[in-house]
């Protein structure tokens, strides 16, 4: 499973990393609505672990969120509803 963000991205001629091709996340109707707890206030990456047990997925919540997220981070705020695709969704559309 790729977990970056950046894996669809082609590189330019010259090796470096060219204009980012968004990794969509679909919605599906099983998506939960979750209220981030405290614990995950500016922490995408913990909260990706606790998930999906793997912090580099971190990314997921904004591309699913994006009505109600710009930054993947700092809009992860305490007590903010995001949806929450499952586990195996993730995996599926992440190609594992």
């Amino acid at each position: 499973m790729s977990s970056s963000p950046y894996s669809k991205t082609n590189f330019s001629p010259d090796g470096t990393l060219g204009i980012l091709t968004i990794r969509p996340v679909p919605a599906y109707s099983d998506d939960a609505l979750y209220t981030v707890e405290p614990q995950y206030h500016q922490r995408p990456d913990l909260l990706a672990y606790d998930l999906y047990k793997d912090q580099k997925l971190w990314w997921i919540f904004a591309q699913r969120n994006l009505d109600v997220m710009e930054d993947p981070i700092y809009d992860l705020t305490a007590g903010k509803q995001i949806y929450l695709p499952q586990a195996d969704k993730v995996k599926e559309e992440l190609g594992d």
